[in-house]
């Protein structure tokens, strides 16, 4: 099968593409078809030796990727509930190595859901850890509560796109960052107040929060906590930059979390659900053919990239 792999750390030249054999799955796994998969901010850091790097650099080959959609073509002899020829989609195996930039993967049917039949598979395959991320980060620790007011940074990303949208849904009253240029997306998805944090501090503009979405880190965990009721809670998503982000809420009387998203299948067939009712909705600014892998990086680091990069098999 053709796969993509990352032949040491660094800059895109280093994925390339080669030929090596289909996966043979264990009694609990499934071998997928895949039709679609999508990218990360975390693969553009694995790739150039960050991220989750440390723990796949061993690995031969290795192959990045986590988030796939596709049909399902053998079963192991332990699965039940799935069958060849269904669709699923799932972000997979994640943090350990998904090898998702292939043409066939295996997958633990554990964590897996069918893709509603009126989904896309570039939507579902954009709607895994970036929707995943929000719904845990959501609901693992204090529970977002209608009336709740929830500051998202940048809301126009592909975390953050399904973070508002999930907010929404949850019943509260959202605040989101992004530039100007991507106001109109933000309140298009559902957002009550945009703030443009090229044109003020958000912290001059927003106060009384009671959840903040923090998913760029550094200093923007100091600058939010100013903004927080007490008693309210901020989790950060950014690994490497947030690991003061619980004494430093605490010594103000916030609940402070970090939090690594994880699969779940019980998580992604709720998130099925959204879909499917039009709850939520994937933002795919971007498609490329499979081939076309360091394209798709390069668009994910320029940093400008509004909702989801996806790519075609």
């Amino acid at each position: 099968m053709k796969a993509i792999i990352l032949k040491s750390s660094g800059g895109v030249e280093n994925l390339v593409p080669a030929e090596i054999p289909v996966p043979t799955i264990a009694a609990d796994e499934v071998l997928v078809k895949l039709k679609a998969i999508s990218i990360n901010p975390v693969d553009v850091k694995t790739r150039s030796g960050k991220g989750v790097w440390g723990r796949i650099k061993d690995e031969s080959p290795v192959i990045l990727g986590w988030d796939i959609s596709g049909e399902i073509t053998e079963v192991g002899a332990d699965v039940t509930g799935f069958k060849p020829g269904d669709e699923v989609f799932a972000m997979i195996a994640f943090p350990q190595s998904g090898k998702a930039y292939a043409e066939y993967v295996k997958a633990k049917a554990s964590e897996l859901t069918l893709k509603p039949a009126g989904v896309s598979h570039e939507e579902a395959a954009a709607a895994t850890l970036a929707a995943l991320t929000p719904w845990q980060a959501f609901h693992t620790y204090e529970q977002i509560k209608p009336g709740d007011r929830v500051l998202i940074h940048a809301a126009s990303g592909g975390v953050g796109h399904y973070a508002v949208q999930i907010a929404k849904h949850l019943g509260a009253y959202v605040i989101a960052t992004s530039s100007a240029a991507n106001r109109e997306f933000v309140l298009g998805l559902g957002a009550d107040e945009h703030i443009d944090y090229k044109a003020e501090p958000f912290e001059t503009a927003t106060h009384d929060i009671d959840f903040v979405l923090d998913t760029i880190g550094g200093e923007y965990i100091d600058r939010s906590l100013q903004v927080m009721k007490k008693g309210g809670t901020i989790v950060s998503i950014v690994s490497g930059m947030n690991e003061a982000v619980t004494p430093k809420a605490t010594a103000l009387g916030i609940n402070g979390h970090n939090i690594l998203v994880k699969p779940s299948a019980e998580n992604m067939t709720t998130i099925a659900g959204l879909l499917q009712k039009g709850i939520i909705k994937s933002h795919v600014s971007k498609v490329f053919p499979f081939g076309q892998m360091a394209d798709a990086h390069l668009q994910l680091e320029s940093g400008r990239t509004v909702g989801k990069v996806v790519l075609t098999l």
